[in-house]
């Protein structure tokens, strides 16, 4: 359920973009869907390999690379589905960065789960100790 809502939520960020700047295009829901899953493949398979191989240079720039990476799989994306459309490569920079902070920011704001709830963090109080 949570992955379903997590792909919403970027869906509605990638609507969000070309509001914020206008050399992104997103021709409707049903592209901003696709186009969340697209780009939740490209950054599970090609990205890690492209981070790998790049990383020399992303040491020199102290990881500002990385900026360069996402704007290149923001770019392909948009190549490989119709209806959206990044104008540049510094757009895609600029709306890879955008998207990030407007994913970032909706799902903490609507699938905040309580502290101490995630995976893997328990606090440990001293009753339980006993």
């Amino acid at each position: 359920m949570r992955l379903l809502a997590v792909w919403l939520i970027n869906a509605l960020a990638l609507l969000a973009l070309p509001y914020l700047l206008p050399s992104i295009h997103v021709a409707g829901f049903a592209t901003a869907l696709a186009v969340a899953v697209v780009l939740g493949l490209i950054n599970a398979v090609i990205r890690p390999i492209l981070v790998l191989l790049t990383l020399p240079v992303t040491l020199m720039t102290l990881g500002l690379f990385i900026f360069v990476i996402n704007g290149a799989m923001f770019l392909l994306a948009a190549r490989l589905l119709d209806g959206f459309v990044v104008e540049s490569f510094l757009a895609g920079v600029v709306g890879s960065a955008l998207y990030s902070v407007i994913s970032w920011s909706l799902t903490r704001l609507l699938l905040n789960s309580p502290p101490g709830s995630e995976p893997g963090l328990r606090t440990i109080r001293p009753k339980d100790l006993e």
